[in-house]
């Protein structure tokens, strides 16, 4: 597999429980590959022409390009927010090793 088959999609949810539940259910759906959760971080952003300031959690979700649209659909039926974070990030390059992995998990 090459890196140009392979990407990033990031998302953030405010609960730890909703980080696990939905890194969870993507990697067993074969959505995913790998997702990580990092955090808590501190988001800031405007929502509903308010200043807001949360504590959120974010999720590192590797996978193929090829399930990208499916990934997003279904993201968007467990996500707890209205509007939840949806960026793509495109491999660059990754070991022939990892994108291997990445290539027979999914």
């Amino acid at each position: 597999m090459s890196a140009k088959q392979a990407c990033l999609i990031l998302t953030t949810v405010a609960k730890k429980c909703d980080a696990e539940r939905i890194s969870r259910l993507l990697v067993l759906e074969r959505l995913a590959a790998c997702a990580q959760q990092v955090g808590p971080i501190i988001s800031h952003y405007v929502w509903k022409t308010k200043l807001c300031r949360d504590r959120e959690f974010l999720l590192l979700i590797k996978t193929k390009r090829r399930l990208v649209g499916k990934l997003e659909k279904r993201l968007h039926e467990i996500h707890p927010y209205e509007v939840p974070e949806f960026v793509v990030v495109p491999f660059v390059a990754g070991s022939k090793g990892y994108l291997g992995w990445l290539s027979r998990v999914l």
